[in-house]
């Protein structure tokens, strides 16, 4: 960390919906004695009502994601970057530029596999050289994925003396709502694989976000259908985010120099109940998954324009509340099976999201116990125990394991 720098800590694109809530939970968890932060943005008069709200002690910062001198300055005052300010294919790439050349570190929750691909391309090397972290999908996508792996392999490490070679995450149960952001960021993805190859090919390799020349495996393409798990003993259907939290998971294991073994699986979907019933959910989700990703212009893709929030709408505080998460991770030793457990207390997109993020970025500015881990990696490899520990105590998700 470069001790010289004012600021611990600017959240960026702070009075956008997740920005907001990003602030809040900082603002009521941490004192300003212990952290110093502060809010930037465009928007001027925004900024200076959310600073008033939350009774923030420094100064606001202005800036515009397209003027690079703007970032720079911003960067230049502060140890920690984290934005919240999506799409990131269209707003984040400047930042990470500033990011590098005034050595800061930086965390996002992009969960925009073709823009990560090309930031660790762009960046990724010199990032490891400046000795900083650029730490991506640090929100539900894909932090319980990517933490949750990290904390079974750990557990299971230490009962067996070595890494299991397979686990697949199954989600049990999520309740929540979705943002304006969020699907302009998913409909941008969308966009870019439909007229550039190269986007496709790296969305529809599971090993799309390794190392250049390590991008092949075992593993196969995300579920596509509606298929028994005898694991599990249920039905399983497509989890939209699978796409990109399977390949953090699997560059977070190459990253590690292939710690869980080159023939390590990990998979991810949908749990939805055994018997006729739970084939005939299974079928009956595809239907919002095939509305959601329909090329932009399309006549389904307008209709379904017509309902979703727009930019900066999301859900309300009281959705946020009566949200959560619970997501199962299947493993075994060839003689015990194992299940592990992480769950979330808010709704995941944006309750819990905006915590998970805040913990994170707080984890990059205030951590000095954090591995020399560095260029554009993933939460895991940043982080190791000491987010997992922040998440159990401050951001209200649980971990657990037992043998079944």
């Amino acid at each position: 960390m470069n001790a010289k720098k004012k600021l611990d800590l600017v959240i960026w694109g702070a009075t956008g919906f997740t920005g907001q809530l990003v602030c809040e939970y900082i603002a009521r968890s941490y004192d300003s004695k212990d952290l110093n932060w502060t809010i930037a943005g465009r928007d001027e008069t925004k900024l200076s009502k959310l600073k008033k709200r939350l009774d923030i002690k420094n100064s606001i910062i202005i800036g515009n994601s397209n003027d690079i001198s703007s970032l720079e300055k911003i960067c230049a005052v502060t140890k920690v970057i984290c934005s919240t300010v999506g799409p990131y294919a269209i707003y984040g790439t400047e930042l990470i530029h500033a990011c590098i050349k005034m050595k800061t570190n930086y965390c996002d929750i992009s969960g925009e596999t073709q823009w990560i691909r090309k930031i660790i391309d762009t960046f990724h090397d010199k990032a490891k050289k400046q000795k900083i972290k650029i730490v991506n999908s640090c929100g539900f996508d894909s932090i319980p994925s990517d933490i949750g792996v990290y904390f079974c392999q750990s557990n299971y490490f230490k009962e067996n003396g070595k890494y299991t070679n397979a686990i697949n995450m199954r989600v049990a149960g999520t309740k929540g709502g979705f943002s304006g952001g969020t699907y302009n960021s998913l409909t941008n993805v969308i966009h870019e694989a439909s007229v550039n190859k190269s986007v496709r090919e790296t969305l529809n390799n599971p090993y799309g976000l390794n190392p250049v020349n390590e991008q092949s495996g075992p593993d196969t393409k995300d579920l596509r259908s509606v298929v028994y798990d005898k694991e599990a003993k249920s039905w399983i259907a497509p989890f939209i985010m699978a796409g990109i939290n399977t390949k953090i998971v699997r560059r977070s294991n190459a990253l590690l120099n292939y710690k869980y073994g080159k023939s390590f699986l990990y998979s991810e979907a949908l749990l939805v109940g055994d018997g006729i019933l739970g084939k005939i959910i299974g079928y009956l989700s595809l239907i919002p998954i095939f509305m959601v990703i329909q090329k932009k212009g399309s006549i389904i893709k307008r209709i379904v324009d017509l309902f979703v929030p727009k930019a900066g709408q999301g859900p309300s505080k009281k959705q946020r509340e009566n949200g959560f998460f619970n997501l199962k991770f299947y493993f075994n030793n060839g003689q015990k099976k194992y299940i592990a457990k992480v769950t979330g207390d808010m709704d995941p997109g944006y309750g819990s999201t905006s915590k998970m993020l805040a913990e994170c970025a707080i984890c990059l500015a205030l951590d000095d116990t954090l591995n020399e881990n560095y260029g554009v990696i993933t939460p895991s490899v940043a982080f190791e125990k000491n987010i997992l520990e922040r998440l159990q105590n401050n951001a209200g998700l649980k971990f657990s394991m037992k043998k079944i």
